[in-house]
């Protein structure tokens, strides 16, 4: 009896220490951090973590000191993970693709990117012309990009690119990504392609007008205007260029269109979407689809192959769209933001045409709704891309196969009631 009650004590006792040892270890992680403690911890990293790799890739001691010289981590960033936290999902999304599609196309922010394009399609006629003879990149395109990253220039880009890069290498949700970068950036120094007053940056660590992370300046960086310096913060001409560039570097094919806004019948369905079921585009003429403006296909692109973009499925405008439409997306890998490119440089080269189609009132959802309904699909055996949250187009299509499927109207695109069927 006495054993059993020295076992119980003992019990009571271990499990009392035991919760002392679990508060006292949630008031350590949930104490706030000291940003000189992360200061310290940081010097501590770029010594013995960072700069081993920086000499391995050519950096010297004196480029990498300059670089960071007075540098402190800046814990206002965003998508930050101190020391002692663990990483959070925040519910709530902000970016266009969570909302109606259509909230992307705002015409005051396209009548900006549009009517801002015009007026410097005449002033720098000559470069633009120029850089569509060597890339073979249509004006248009190449002042959509120009104003919808940084305004034509015109956007302040105030952050020191090392105190970004270096922060995010340490401290980020993907570090690994943020470290490439910042070896990117100290390389650039290195080589002397840039100074280190010249390294100034977005809150996310992109460089200059046309907002080209450290491994894509030393990639795609042109000096156009032949001053021997490859000057994205401040030259037009290396600017324009560097863009250009970019963009043959991914596969840009000359004299093609980027695409079309067109009419879909009912007849073929929205999961037919994305750029591995395309089909020449007289094919997909003769199943009915339509451009909007009336006009036929081009003839050179009729033998050409094509596919079939829906962003928001039945609920928004419909396109047929061309490998150029893939290499916009290499820009920024956004359907929205590789078509507002498009249709931006579609009415720069002429007209106000806004899109045919009419957005509907899709969206409002969170990205953790997505991301639950997207693993419903999967346990379905559906592709849908990844369970990231994202409705890009193999989730839309998925939602489509599954909607005929289950004898509804395929809309192919996610809403509240097929949230909550496939959760």
């Amino acid at each position: 009896m006495v054993a059993v009650k020295n076992t119980a004590m003992t019990s009571i006792f271990r499990f009392a220490s035991l919760t002392i040892l679990l508060i006292a270890s949630s008031l350590i992680t949930t104490a706030p951090v000291r940003a000189q403690d992360v200061d310290a911890q940081f010097r501590a990293w770029l010594q013995n973590d960072l700069w081993p790799e920086a000499k391995a890739n050519g950096v010297s001691k004196k480029t990498f000191d300059a670089a960071f010289a007075g540098v402190t981590p800046n814990l206002k960033l965003p998508d930050l993970v101190l020391p002692g936290q663990k990483a959070e999902t925040p519910k709530k999304q902000h970016q266009a693709e969570f909302g109606s599609p259509g909230n992307y196309f705002a015409e005051k922010t396209v009548g900006a990117v549009t009517a801002g394009g015009r007026a410097r399609a005449g002033r720098h006629a000559r470069t633009l012309a120029a850089i569509e003879k060597q890339y073979g990149v249509p004006a248009g395109v190449v002042l959509a990009i120009w104003g919808r990253e940084s305004g034509f220039g015109a956007a302040k880009i105030p952050y020191d690119a090392f105190e970004v890069l270096g922060t995010k290498a340490f401290l980020a949700t993907r570090k690994d990504m943020f470290r490439k970068e910042v070896i990117a950036g100290l390389v650039m120094l290195e080589k002397g392609k840039v100074t280190r007053q010249t390294m100034k940056s977005s809150w996310a660590g992109a460089l200059g007008q046309p907002q080209f992370l450290p491994t894509s300046f030393l990639d795609h960086a042109v000096d156009f205007d032949g001053d021997g310096i490859a000057d994205i913060w401040n030259s037009t001409p290396d600017t324009l260029a560097s863009i250009a560039n970019y963009l043959t570097h991914y596969g840009w094919v000359k004299g093609r269109d980027w695409g079309f806004e067109v009419t879909v019948p009912e007849s073929i369905s929205c999961a037919l979407e994305g750029p591995d079921q395309g089909k020449r585009i007289s094919k997909w003429a003769s199943l009915g689809v339509k451009r909007v403006s009336g006009k036929p296909f081009p003839q050179h692109e009729l033998k050409a192959e094509g596919y079939l973009l829906m962003p928001a499925g039945r609920s928004g405008p419909a396109f047929v769209v061309t490998p150029n439409f893939y290499v916009l997306k290499e820009y920024n890998e956004s359907d929205l933001y590789a078509l507002f490119v498009g249709h931006s440089a579609d009415r720069i080269a002429g007209g106000d045409r806004q899109f045919a189609g009419r957005w509907g009132k899709v969206g409002g959802l969170y990205r953790s709704d997505i991301a639950a309904m997207q693993r419903g699909l999967e346990k379905l055996g559906y592709d849908v891309g990844g369970a990231d949250g994202l409705p890009g187009f193999k989730t839309r299509r998925s939602i489509g196969d599954w909607q005929a499927r289950n004898g509804l109207a395929a809309t192919c695109f996610p809403d509240p009631g097929i949230v909550k069927a496939l959760r």
